[in-house]
């Protein structure tokens, strides 16, 4: 995979971070090794590991489902989105 500035550009409009150019070439080697090391993964032969589902014995713990917020913390999160409409987040379209 090739990391370009077009890559970084795409990044930086889907997670919506504005990147100055003086850091494009940091980030683009930091991606450069990333995928590296992702790649590098794939040559490890695991046909002979068993697949295993979670690595917790007897499954993933529950708890309840308790809702411990308050109007004014919300509202006060939604104060500091950028981008919000009838106290939702509005987030940027990605599947193009």
């Amino acid at each position: 995979m090739t990391i370009d500035d077009s890559t970084i550009d795409k990044l930086a409009k889907l997670s919506s971070l504005r990147i100055d150019e003086n850091s494009k070439e940091n980030i683009k080697q930091d991606l450069v090794e990333i995928v590296n090391f992702v790649e590098n993964l794939n040559e490890i032969d695991v046909s002979s590991v068993e697949a295993t589902f979670t690595t917790i014995a007897g499954g993933q713990p529950l708890r309840e489902d308790v809702v411990n917020g308050s109007e004014e913390l919300a509202q006060h999160i939604i104060n500091h989105a950028p981008k919000t409409e009838e106290n939702y987040f509005v987030v940027p379209q990605i599947i193009e």
